[in-house]
């Protein structure tokens, strides 16, 4: 099978499955055209996942689809945006028409799920890697960005954190438990908060998706607002599938592993007392921004948590 039959047949019909407000054009010609409407920003980012790195090897290419697009959703998720649609540039190192048609049914439910349209695309042969560019649009000045943070601020996180980075420990459990298979329904389909984020703006001072850890990812709100926080972690939300399966290490795995695709918003304490039960019902408060830079955990300083890095590997 060559490349243009493997777009059409496996990738075409996602750009069909539903209408988007803002794409004129999509796969099938030289580019696709995306219309901002009038007093809208465009709002979009990148995600690279590669095999081996973010994922493991031999994944489940069901798994794989549904969570390259949750991946990238997040990101518009902690912006606010509401979304529009996708790119995929597919790097496979072979036409494999049984693994081609699962990942394109994992990607087909998440772009359902997501309302993200697929706008086109790039396939190529080489070592299984993907990058998707999700799009999406908000009211003009309305996006929420890192760098908004204000002294008194709470900070409040979405669900419960540590299920997805414990799954690690169970990829390869051939009679998961109802625990286990709680946490790895974590990892293999993550949901993105976008419905949190849509209804966060103007209320979220600051906000960042949890996907390199709690305290890492923290870390970016505050260096980016030039300030602090004040955490306390008997507030911060863990499942009661985590606590059976690690104990005492399960607060460890919320504060620092990653892939969970919560949110961590930063809200003024006004802004919290008023806001409506759809959006108080979704979070938990787990502490304060403060003036001092850094970052204080039950009232001492935890120093910086860079999270994983590509080049230097975990911190």
């Amino acid at each position: 099978m060559g490349e243009f039959e493997l777009i059409r047949r496996y990738f075409l019909p996602l750009a069909g499955q539903q209408k988007s407000r803002t794409l004129i054009l999509g796969p099938g010609d030289d580019c696709a055209i995306q219309r901002i409407p009038a007093g809208r920003d465009l709002v979009f980012s990148m995600d690279t996942l590669v095999e081996g790195v973010h994922f493991p090897r031999n994944y489940r290419p069901d798994y794989l689809g549904w969570r390259a697009l949750a991946v990238a959703a997040s990101d518009l998720a902690a912006m606010g945006a509401s979304p529009e649609c996708f790119t995929l540039a597919l790097t496979i190192p072979t036409a494999d028409e049984q693994w081609l048609a699962g990942f394109a049914g994992g990607l087909r439910r998440a772009s359902k799920a997501f309302g993200l349209v697929l706008a086109g695309g790039d396939t190529t042969s080489g070592p299984l890697t993907l990058t998707l560019q999700v799009h999406g649009t908000v009211e003009q000045g309305a996006a929420i960005r890192r760098t908004g943070a204000r002294p008194g601020d709470l900070v409040a996180v979405s669900g419960t954190l540590g299920d997805a980075g414990a799954a690690l420990d169970y990829l390869n459990e051939a009679n998961p438990s109802p625990d286990i298979a709680a946490v790895l329904d974590r990892y293999h389909s993550p949901r993105p908060r976008l419905a949190l984020g849509i209804s966060s703006r103007g209320v979220a001072s600051a906000a960042v998706d949890v996907s390199d850890g709690l305290l890492a990812d923290l870390e970016h709100i505050l260096e980016a607002s030039e300030v602090g926080a004040r955490i306390d972690s008997a507030r911060i939300p863990v499942s009661p599938h985590l606590k059976r399966l690690k104990g005492d290490a399960a607060l460890g795995y919320a504060l620092r592993s990653g892939d969970d695709y919560e949110l961590c918003l930063t809200i003024p304490a006004e802004c919290w007392r008023t806001a409506p039960d759809a959006i108080r019902n979704e979070l938990s408060v787990i502490g304060t921004v403060e003036s001092r830079p850094g970052l204080v955990l039950d009232g001492k300083p935890c120093g910086a948590d860079t999270g994983f890095d590509h080049f230097k590997g975990s911190p």
